[in-house]
């Protein structure tokens, strides 16, 4: 039984070690032989060009600041022209409706410029990709990789196993993200996202994020700060710290540790002047952040916590984990310490089975807070979510007439 043991731990290594280094692992990565399709990219011109289009939030953002990286360590050069481009990336968000069509419709140009047999490589990331997976090469067999959120710092080993194969590539398995030492290609001088924790554990009976960024999965505290210090050494002056419920930062850690405690300790980082994060979850968020945030200047009095409903009856079917007067006793905790910090929030309207009088709780609990901003949305169903199953869904014609009432408001 223990030479068994030793045995099974030993392959499971080795696979390990094969997910991190080649890719090539029958049941994490399909492979696609395109040869027949003479899609074989040439890579021998000197020069040789990538084009980004990123949508949807700011880790999509940090997502193509990492490709955009590893790109340029391939000889890459950029360029604002998609049709002179040699590889095409685009980032993808899922969280409205339609997010597929328009992949579709911004893919046609560049898939009929493959056709055409012009040296273009086309690679579609992020949480499109993640959902729709080999859907999308099926509709477009010009697409060289489609590749998950996860694999965001492995693009260039993808890349360079089409260039060399001309094979076709779907990464979407789940798999643990390596601390690796790639520097992000920043979009600006002063200003640098960092990620502290990936993926989301909710399941909200609307979002497609559990399954498109997977579990949580914490970076280490000493990761997190060494990045900070390197961009400081770099010039940076503001860090805006990542993650799609970063109060969640931790609790997959043993022993636990709490965001609260991370927040302060990138806030000892000499050098560093301006710290914001987002997004919390008022299921978690806690005193000890507002404290944190009322203890160290440099920590900026801002706090973007989604509400989503001011409905309890709503936020239960939402699966949201917190009530009306749970979100309100945080407001009034950020409001007795720090009087003058600013509250954004993300609100969904025309959830389905949403009554007038459960819609009207949302506009007044938006009264009752006044929000330096709120993002608004009229719900719309997404694929492999719960309510998007439900029989009773509001029609357009009510949920926009509730988006408009909202943002008059």
């Amino acid at each position: 039984l223990a030479m068994y043991t030793l045995i099974s731990l030993l392959i499971s290594l080795i696979l390990i070690n094969q997910q991190c280094q080649s890719y090539i692992i029958s049941n994490k990565l399909i492979i696609n032989n395109k040869k027949q399709l003479n899609n074989k990219l040439d890579n021998s011109n000197n020069d040789l060009f990538y084009f980004i289009d990123t949508m949807g939030c700011q880790m999509n953002v940090a997502d193509s600041e990492r490709m955009e990286s590893q790109l340029i360590s391939l000889g890459y050069q950029s360029t604002i022209e998609s049709n002179k481009a040699n590889v095409i990336l685009l980032n993808t968000c899922s969280i409205r409706d339609h997010a597929e069509q328009k992949v579709y419709s911004y893919l046609g140009p560049h898939a009929l410029r493959k056709r055409k047999g012009e040296n273009v490589s086309i690679v579609v990331a992020g949480c499109v990709a993640q959902q729709e997976g080999e859907l999308l090469t099926r509709r477009f067999p010009e697409i060289d990789i489609v590749m998950g959120p996860q694999y965001a710092n492995r693009l260039s080993d993808l890349l360079e196993t089409v260039i060399e194969s001309g094979d076709q590539i779907v990464a979407t398995e789940p798999i643990y993200q390596m601390e690796d030492n790639i520097r992000p290609t920043r979009k600006s001088d002063v200003i640098a996202y960092v990620n502290v924790i990936y993926g989301c554990n909710e399941h909200c009976t609307y979002c497609v994020v559990p399954t498109t960024r997977g579990v949580e999965q914490s970076r280490t505290k000493d990761a997190i700060i060494n990045e900070v210090k390197d961009l400081v050494s770099l010039g940076y002056r503001e860090i805006m710290l990542l993650g799609q419920n970063i109060d969640s930062w931790g609790r997959d850690m043993t022993p636990k540790q709490r965001f609260a405690d991370l927040l302060t300790a990138v806030g000892e980082v000499d050098g560093l002047e301006r710290i914001r994060f987002i997004t919390s979850h008022p299921k978690y968020m806690s005193e000890r952040v507002i404290l944190s945030v009322k203890s160290n200047s440099k920590i900026m009095p801002c706090f973007n916590i989604p509400f989503q409903s001011g409905n309890n009856e709503i936020l239960k079917l939402m699966r949201r984990g917190y009530t009306r007067e749970k979100f309100l006793s945080i407001v009034n905790k950020i409001r007795y310490h720090l009087p003058d910090a600013a509250i954004t929030a993300d609100c969904i309207v025309g959830f389905p089975g949403e009554t007038e009088e459960q819609y009207l709780d949302t506009l007044d609990l938006m009264e009752q807070v006044k929000f330096e901003q709120v993002h608004t949305a009229a719900y719309s169903p997404r694929p492999n979510t719960p309510a998007a199953e439900w029989s009773n869904q509001l029609s357009e014609e009510v949920k926009q007439d509730r988006l408009q009432r909202i943002k008059r408001l």
